[in-house]
């Protein structure tokens, strides 16, 4: 076996919630304040997703805030979460990939009080 097919056996999928603020040219309705992520990101441990995600992100022009991880498929499954097939695939594509697949993104607004 060779190093690289060893280090692909030891990556998993995890999944993670990513915040992000404004910043210049990030693509979000004007009169947000940010947006939610929902990220599939491959690493050896959760860490590196993180690391790998948030450098993705900045590249992208977005200003990750907060990282909040919900763990590998094994761990939502174990923890009685129900995983959908769509959610499936975007999983191995990411694994297959050794990418960052960003699932879903919702502007987020705050409220003005008054």
């Amino acid at each position: 076996m060779t190093a690289t097919q060893k280090n692909q056996n030891r990556q998993q999928v995890y999944t993670l919630l990513v915040q992000v603020g404004r910043s210049d040219n990030d693509g979000l309705p004007k009169n947000s304040s940010g947006a939610a992520l929902v990220c599939y990101s491959s690493g050896v441990d959760e860490a590196e997703a993180v690391r790998e995600t948030v450098a993705i992100l900045k590249q992208a022009d977005l200003a990750p805030l907060d990282v909040t991880g919900y763990g590998t498929l094994q761990e939502r499954q174990s923890q009685g979460q129900e995983v959908d097939p769509e959610e499936l695939t975007l999983m191995q594509r990411a694994l297959d990939e050794n990418s960052v697949i960003v699932a879903q993104m919702t502007p987020l607004f705050s409220e003005k009080g008054g």
